[in-house]
């Protein structure tokens, strides 16, 4: 639907713009039941998430989203995305390939 499209579009351009600038700021989108896995290492919290993003090994990094794929997800609202893209890091001429999960679901 133009609904579910609209906040796939919003909530990536506005992930990755944080992502790409200052990764602490995406500390307000998670919450303690919030789960991050990275490669073979999976954090809980927002606390813990930010703290494991933050050490990421690269300082400056750009985001450039392929593909969005979305579907309702539970009885309460909730939407999985799938994103594909590439991911620029500032020490490397190349950009890598990356896939990225989320599962949004309301608060409150």
């Amino acid at each position: 639907t133009k609904k579910l499209i609209f906040i796939i579009e919003e909530f990536t351009t506005f992930y990755y713009h944080q992502f790409d600038l200052d990764r602490k700021a995406l500390a307000p989108l998670y919450r303690d039941e919030s789960m991050l896995t990275f490669e073979t290492t999976s954090v809980k919290g927002a606390k813990d998430i930010v703290e494991k993003l933050g050490s990421l090994p690269f300082s400056k990094v750009k985001h450039d989203v392929a593909t969005l794929d979305a579907q309702p997800s539970g009885a309460h609202g909730g939407i999985l995305i799938l994103v594909t893209g590439r991911l620029l890091l500032e020490e490397e001429e190349r950009p890598m390939s990356y896939t990225q999960v989320f599962q949004l679901i309301p608060d409150g």
